[in-house]
């Protein structure tokens, strides 16, 4: 699905780009604070998840770079950017949960690592925020503030201290332990590691540190931050 757009180009609408590592609340700071701003919201993990359950689905070898690209072409993906709605479907199916079980989080970076698939990945980000209805949508996700939208008002790197976001992420996910939760984030953060570097601020990229801040406060640095450079 790309989207037409020249690289490194994006949507004439206000955009705030969120980077930051697994479990620094990237996802739902960001949905909140697009709430309190009017904004759209994206998601963009949600579609490295929907690849990998959709890969998944259709039985194919994740160790197998060419059959997991090939599998794009029957990628059918669509993401709600509403923040009070929203969902992600594949084809009809809505995955919005489903996405979110171990096998699907174990299969991720099966699907990140992969050059091909981030590039088509990027073009579909693009496109969603090209979309979106709202004058302002905040993405947020891996590499969003360095490729996906380099140019955009706001780029917020969040982060915390490893040993908060494993215990943040521990609380939100019920169906495994805080070890497994923890040792499933580590993995993810180091195969992610080998592709982009989303621990360190690029130039132009505010660094957020939630590590002594609650969820509130979190959410209204990003609100604070987007209104200083959109009035």
């Amino acid at each position: 699905m790309p989207s037409g757009l020249p690289q490194g180009a994006f949507v004439a609408k206000t955009v705030i780009a969120v980077d930051g590592p697994a479990g620094s609340g990237k996802s739902s700071v960001s949905r909140a604070a697009a709430r309190a701003l009017g904004f759209g919201y994206q998601d963009t993990g949600a579609a490295y998840r929907a690849l990998a359950w959709h890969a998944l689905q259709q039985g194919v070898d994740l160790d197998d770079a060419a059959a997991v690209v090939a599998s794009w072409d029957t990628f059918d993906y669509s993401i709600g950017t509403d923040p009070d709605d929203t969902f992600v479907r594949v084809g009809d199916t809505d995955v919005t949960e489903a996405i979110r079980t171990p096998e699907v989080t174990a299969a991720v970076a099966h699907i990140a690592k992969l050059p091909e698939v981030r590039e088509k990945l990027v073009q579909l980000f693009r496109q969603v925020m090209r979309k979106a209805d709202a004058q302002g949508i905040i993405t947020e996700g891996r590499d969003i503030t360095t490729v996906v939208a380099p140019d955009a008002e706001v780029r917020i790197l969040l982060t915390a201290d490893e040993s908060v976001r494993m215990a943040r992420r521990s609380a939100e996910v019920t169906t495994q332990s805080a070890a497994e939760t923890s040792a499933a984030l580590a993995r993810r953060d180091a195969a992610d590691a080998k592709v982009v570097d989303f621990m360190n601020a690029a130039d132009g990229v505010t660094t957020l540190d939630s590590t002594d801040l609650d969820f509130d406060q979190t959410v209204q640095a990003v609100v604070d931050l987007a209104r200083a450079a959109t009035h």
